[in-house]
């Protein structure tokens, strides 16, 4: 971990990323990939010491409206429990009436649950989480160091319970590793059983590029031996890995969400994450 002074902590569109670099060691994680000119090792978090402040500042000048954080970085990684800096900024979005949505795969959002619910009572908040196995085994292997899909589909529930609606993301699918009609069926039925209201699907697959590309096929190399030289054969450097059974898994993915009146069109979602509602509370609780 390293401090960092910040410029700026909100972007046009209201994302946030508190935090630059992840601990989560997901084997196929995009963040890792060149084209992001990270300056520092993955693992070696930078932290935004001066967001706080910067969120403070920049909520005064905007209009009411969501504000979204963990497409770079998942929020709630194993720092955030002592550093507190996504609670901190809850506070903030709940004082000036903001909206809230992130995209984790960690239990530790629950931590927050006072806040959000408070956020959601007084203006939105959607949940966003992280599918890819089924399997809490291949979990450990493709995404090491956070919680396992079983705990996920847990947090989605209590969130479920709380009143915040949850989105999923069913993704990346890799292919010959999760690109299974058992898997793709186990979590959907997980997402039925947590009443999720979308998942995000953009196929069946992954991307890959310099950075990551060579993370990942280490991780291959180390998990599951001679895959990697069947990707290079198939695939070469292509920025989009297609899994053979796409047409397949996503056929089943369309039925079955759409029987289940779960959204399932990307658009159509991300209208959803982004609208703010038209309320109007007192915000005059403290939080500790």
């Amino acid at each position: 971990m390293h401090y960092v002074d910040a410029k700026s902590i909100l972007s046009l569109k209201n994302g946030m990323n508190l935090y630059r670099g992840c601990t989560h060691g997901c084997i196929y994680c995009d963040s890792r990939s060149d084209v992001y000119g990270m300056n520092h090792e993955f693992e070696d978090v930078e932290v935004k010491r001066n967001s706080l402040e910067l969120l403070k500042r920049e909520l005064l000048k905007r209009p009411k409206s969501m504000i979204g954080t963990g497409s770079m970085t998942d929020p709630y990684i194993p720092l955030e429990k002592h550093l507190e800096y996504v609670r901190n900024s809850l506070k903030l979005i709940y004082k000036y009436g903001f909206g809230f949505t992130c995209i984790t795969k960690s239990d530790l959002i629950l931590k927050d649950l006072d806040l959000l619910k408070k956020i959601n009572e007084k203006s939105k908040v959607v949940v966003q989480m992280t599918l890819t196995t089924a399997d809490d085994e291949l979990c450990a292997i493709l995404e090491p160091n956070v919680c396992s899909t079983s705990r996920r589909v847990e947090v989605l529930k209590a969130l479920n319970d709380a009143g915040i609606p949850t989105v999923v993301w069913l993704c990346p699918i890799l292919p010959y590793i999760n690109d299974t009609e058992e898997n793709i069926n186990g979590i959907l039925d997980r997402c039925i059983e947590s009443n999720v209201y979308g998942i995000i699907c953009f196929g069946m697959g992954l991307t890959l590029r310099r950075g990551n590309r060579e993370y990942f096929y280490s991780k291959l190399d180390e998990h599951f031996p001679s895959l990697k030289e069947r990707y290079i054969r198939k695939y070469a450097n292509s920025y989009s890995i297609t899994s053979p059974n796409s047409e397949k898994l996503m056929g089943i993915f369309t039925k079955r969400t759409s029987g289940e009146g779960i959204l399932n069109n990307p658009s159509e979602i991300f209208d959803y994450l982004s609208e703010f509602p038209q309320k109007s509370y007192q915000s005059t609780l403290t939080f500790k």
